[in-house]
């Protein structure tokens, strides 16, 4: 699969935007960058990173970092793909990590601020 690297770790376990950000931000499910391991937030989130890094990295594809999801997202040809290369661990975010997330940050009315 092209725009793949399984040797790359990813770089946390949550959005690495969303929590470089000022005040941290928050969000709904977590994508991995399939090419350098990024940590970006959902297209449903606030404020999708994921998708965001895509296109200004150019790295076309993403893997859901969702506990039980295998599938991978490429962004250039706007095609899922359910299965792919084994990615190096680990593959999902911490199954206690509260979706959305993380929990001091999410407001009360937070499915008010989710894409759809």
């Amino acid at each position: 699969m092209e725009g793949v690297d399984p040797t790359v770790p990813p770089s946390g376990t949550g959005c690495a935007d969303c929590e470089a950000s000022s005040p941290k931000g928050w969000w709904y499910h977590l994508r991995r960058c399939a090419l350098c391991g990024h940590i970006g937030c959902c297209d449903t989130s606030p404020s999708q990173h994921a998708s965001a890094h895509a296109a200004s990295t150019g790295h076309p594809v993403a893997r859901s970092f969702e506990p039980g999801e295998e599938w991978f997202w490429d962004y250039k040809r706007q095609v899922k793909y359910d299965h792919g290369p084994k990615l190096t661990a680990p593959t999902h975010r911490p199954v206690e990590q509260t979706v959305p997330g993380p929990a001091d940050r999410v407001p009360a009315d937070w499915a008010d601020h989710l894409h759809r």
